[in-house]
């Protein structure tokens, strides 16, 4: 366990898979846990939160919308006073030929994934800046900023653009005692990716670790980057893929 007591903690895109399991480890471990998506499933999650006997708030949120983001941030400090934790983990992966890609498929990836970011980030700083105090995880993956896969150029551009963010907005904040790190989730069991038996058996044999990692797997790094053992670790994107891109 990980002594989280007295942070506060918001998470974006936090309504099912590696977001839900992240916001529920975090308020395992003693945070309180502000759990933003764009539906309605983020009051189930903080329901799960409350059974764990942790405090949770549900606050619906488009991560596109920089008013959005700002009025999460004004609620939680009108609620808190602070807020000491933001995982940026709102995104989408819709698959699409390059070719056949239209601009608008383009920006919807791009102004959900890095804008969303760029965003919740910028709401968040002023706070972190003025009590010299702040950890940001923002969740890239190893599509762009590790390997490539094809039909997702619009994605791995959005989760290599978020390691350049991430790295050189370290720079910028450390005099502030601000830590800005990046995960890196390889092949992570989800309902989008579970979807075809062949090609999730297939996945599994090339993974060094011969299994698919799970949503715990990325939350356990989230939790310690947002703890104080982590406090001379920034500007960093820690891979978890099991060793698949070691081959």
């Amino acid at each position: 366990m990980v002594d989280l007591s007295g942070k506060v903690a918001v998470v974006t895109g936090a309504a099912q898979g590696i977001g839900r399991e992240i916001a529920l480890s975090l308020a395992e471990n003693g945070a309180r846990v502000i759990v933003t998506d764009v539906t309605d499933q983020v009051f189930d999650v903080v329901k799960e939160i409350d059974a764990l006997g942790r405090e949770g708030l549900a606050i619906k949120c488009d991560v596109t919308d920089p008013a959005e983001g700002k009025d999460v941030v004004g609620e939680v400090l009108h609620k808190y006073g602070k807020v000491d934790i933001v995982v940026n983990n709102a995104g989408i992966y819709p698959a699409r030929a390059f070719t056949e890609m239209t601009e608008e498929e383009w920006d919807r990836v791009l102004r959900i994934n890095l804008r969303g970011t760029f965003h919740c980030t910028k709401a968040a700083l002023p706070t972190m800046i003025k009590q010299r105090y702040g950890k940001i995880i923002n969740i890239s993956s190893i599509a762009g900023s590790v390997v490539g896969f094809q039909n997702l150029v619009h994605y791995s551009a959005s989760k290599a653009g978020i390691v350049g963010f991430t790295r050189s907005l370290a720079l910028e904040v450390a005099q502030y005692g601000i830590n800005i790190n990046a995960v890196a989730p390889g092949p992570i069991e989800t309902p989008g990716t579970k979807t075809d038996e062949i090609v999730y058996e297939q996945t599994r044999k090339t993974i060094p670790l011969n299994r698919w990692g799970l949503p715990k797997d990325v939350a356990n790094l989230v939790v310690f980057l947002a703890s104080d053992d982590s406090s001379f670790i920034t500007g960093q994107c820690i891979v978890v893929d099991g060793g698949y891109t070691l081959q």
